[in-house]
């Protein structure tokens, strides 16, 4: 029995696509508007995850992910930039699919695009002015919330707390100050489209409603995006998709938690804002630092808040390379056989099965690599090499230990080797102007590496112990 929590229900629920066997997914993609941030790396982890889990269970999964390529964002940046929007965002989804790779994050089998899915956007809003759902107002298409009483109920918000805190902005035209905008009138300089009401461009929510139900029918199994767009974004989306077809939208609603770096929310504003290029390096780190945080990203549960902090990375490179190091130990004594199912399996899908509790399930990966080593140690190499391609095999379900592993420790063991240098070279430096307090920390801190000092007359030379 696989569990999931439900964000609406607020529980977690057995897990029964619609159609046994085959599961509907949509998850909230990029708005294209600028690189990928670390916030991005855990949606585009997580989901990637759910996806190759559920694959592993045996279900055939069509996965549709959004690409989000015209919206105030981007126009704001292009226009910045003194850009096409749309060359902007060509250059940014080069930039996010590079990212992906660096991830390990599969492509989902469908990618819409706003953009190109404008027809389908102007006939859902068509069917919410048949119903009286939307108004037009001065070339704006607006929806009345008030029309839909289950408003709130994704975000547990009522419609008087919402009402208190709305407002009109200045050359807005609303009958209600909680209606949001289904078609924007175009503005000068401003990209746009036809429609029955005038010249203008999909308000944001529209778009997912519109591609969602193209690619999957107007309900579909699982609806997944960050926390952020719990609200307004996907009660929007309920809202104005129930009150065109009159059935249920999405089955279950999956949201992954916020990234926070230093007991800090992630922003631009405070100077904490990370994005993967700058985090994962150039060409030569990109595959081994990707599937570390790939590793980091999955070590903690996909809906509670992940702080980040460098500590954390090293933390995660030193578990990687543990199972790493015994994958290799296994190999050099020969090829890993199909892999079968021990007591490590049962409870790696017990833990995934749990609402896809990757911490606890990772126990069972090192557990596996400690029974490599011991079975090493005591001369049985077919029993190692068994629990290898155990290993092997359930990390791949998460979308790890995919690398060759000599690959991945030879790039590991570049990196270790320019740090020890270095902190080798600055030992050196305080040896010289005779900081010896500082000397010996570096000392202490190369030790900690299992780096082995010998000071000579011609330098100092150093090995690992």
């Amino acid at each position: 029995m696989l569990e999931i929590y439900d964000s609406l229900r607020r529980a977690k629920r057995e897990f029964a696509p619609r159609v046994p066997g085959r599961v509907g997914m949509y998850v909230c993609g990029m708005t294209v508007y600028d690189d990928c941030h670390l916030g991005h790396a855990r949606m585009l982890v997580v989901f990637d995850m759910v996806v190759r889990y559920l694959r592993a269970r045996g279900l055939e999964v069509k996965h549709v992910c959004n690409i989000t390529d015209i919206d105030d964002k981007i126009i704001s940046r292009a226009q910045e930039l003194e850009i096409d929007w749309r060359a902007l965002t060509e250059r940014t989804i080069a930039s996010m699919y590079e990212d992906m790779a660096a991830l390990n994050v599969a492509r989902a089998d469908l990618e819409p695009r706003a953009s190109e899915h404008i027809p389908a956007m102007l006939k859902l809003i068509e069917r919410l002015l048949a119903n009286d759902s939307a108004y037009v107002s001065d070339g704006d298409v607006l929806f009345r919330v008030r029309r839909f009483p289950r408003y709130g109920a994704l975000s547990g918000r009522s419609l008087e707390e919402l009402r208190a805190g709305a407002r009109v902005a200045v050359g807005e035209h609303k009958d209600d100050p909680l209606d949001f905008a289904l078609w924007k009138a175009a503005k000068p300089g401003e990209p746009s489209w036809d429609s029955p009401w005038g010249a203008g461009r999909p308000g944001w929510h529209i778009e997912c409603s519109a591609m969602s139900m193209q690619h999957l029918g107007e309900s579909f199994d699982i609806h997944g995006g960050g926390l952020d767009l719990k609200f307004p974004h996907h009660e929007n989306e309920i809202a104005q998709s129930e009150s065109a077809t009159h059935c249920e939208f999405a089955g279950l609603w999956m949201h992954n938690g916020h990234v926070r770096v230093a007991d800090q929310k992630m922003a631009k504003s405070l100077g904490n804002f990370i994005t993967l290029k700058s985090l994962l390096g150039g060409p030569e780190a990109q595959a081994r630092n990707g599937e570390i945080l790939r590793l980091l990203l999955l070590s903690s549960h996909y809906r509670a808040p992940l702080n980040y902090a460098d500590d954390q990375f090293d933390q995660a490179a030193a578990g990687l390379r543990r199972l790493y190091l015994a994958l290799a130990r296994a190999m050099e004594t020969g090829d890993l056989p199909d892999p079968a199912e021990g007591p490590a399996s049962a409870e790696f899908h017990a833990r995934m099965s749990n609402d896809f509790n990757t911490p606890a399930a990772f126990a069972a990966l090192h557990q596996l690599a400690h029974d490599i080593h011991r079975a090493l140690d005591g001369n049985d190499p077919e029993q190692a090499r068994h629990a290898a391609a155990e290993l092997r095999a359930l990390a791949g379900t998460c979308g790890l230990l995919y690398q060759a592993p000599e690959a991945f420790l030879q790039a590991e063991h570049r990196e270790d080797t320019a740090e020890i240098e270095a902190l080798i070279e600055a030992r050196n430096q305080a040896r010289t102007r005779k900081d010896w307090a500082e000397a010996d920390a570096l000392r202490k801190q190369l030790e900690a590496l299992d780096i082995i000092l010998e000071d000579r007359a011609d330098g100092t030379v150093w090995q690992r112990r």
